[in-house]
């Protein structure tokens, strides 16, 4: 038995020293810089993981490593290390929208809305309560989802954010943020059964964008009573 300790003693003095001997990243650096001029994203974040693992749990490099797996649609991996920086630090805006993103993405929409709510909150971004209303459009929570369209219009929009739809396979048309929020109003509206206020909600999205194809359907829908065409 007294064996036995000192070899584990000698095995932890040296796994210590082989710890402090290798906590350099400048190799690592170098390595991460070049794998990320060259495009190559899996050499990038092995090194990261190497630079995170010498750096320790309060590295930064979590964040780039984020953003790596976010860029390359690995939604589940992006989302647990967002998850693990939110823990030692909640007011990280952009890695709580990965985290959001991510959560979308992977079909988990109830956490999605939670994870919206709290960036509304903390950003003001019409935008993000937005993309809220959608969600809660989605779970077909209708209250909430007018709760939400309701904030984003009351919130300020910069005018540079445009939302993408689909007109066919082979256009994707991209519209303006204030006339999509009147579009899903009409939406919900409609599945609320208020068709005045949902052909209102449409005719103002197409006086927002005179172009805006949906809208320009879903108006007309509703003035024949036919069905809408949801997002």
């Amino acid at each position: 038995m007294r064996k036995f300790y000192i070899t584990l003693s000698a095995f932890l003095a040296i796994t210590s020293f082989y710890a402090q001997g290798n906590s350099d990243t400048t190799l690592d650096k170098a390595v991460l810089k070049q794998a990320l001029r060259y495009a190559d994203s899996d050499v990038a974040k092995k090194s990261m993981y190497d630079i995170i693992a010498k750096e320790g749990d309060n590295s930064t490099y979590k964040d780039s490593l984020a953003y790596l797996y976010f860029n390359d649609r690995k939604y589940a991996s992006c989302f647990m290390v967002c998850a693990d920086v939110l823990s030692k630090d909640g007011s990280k805006l952009q890695i709580l929208e990965m985290q959001a993103v991510s959560l979308e993405n992977m079909g988990a929409y109830d956490k999605a809305a939670q994870t919206y709510a709290k960036l509304t909150v903390k950003s003001g971004n019409n935008y993000h309560a937005y993309k809220l209303a959608n969600l809660y459009f989605a779970l077909k929570k209708y209250d909430e989802a007018m709760s939400a369209v309701k904030k984003a219009q009351e919130l300020k929009d910069t005018g540079e954010i445009k939302v993408s739809y689909a007109v066919n396979k082979n256009y994707q048309q991209q519209v303006a943020l204030l006339a999509a929020i009147s579009n899903l109003k009409g939406l919900i509206e409609f599945e609320q059964e208020k068709l005045d206020l949902a052909k209102a909600s449409f005719q103002k999205a197409v006086e927002i964008q005179e172009d805006f194809v949906l809208a320009k359907e879903n108006l007309e829908a509703v003035i024949a009573g036919k069905q809408v065409k949801k997002e």
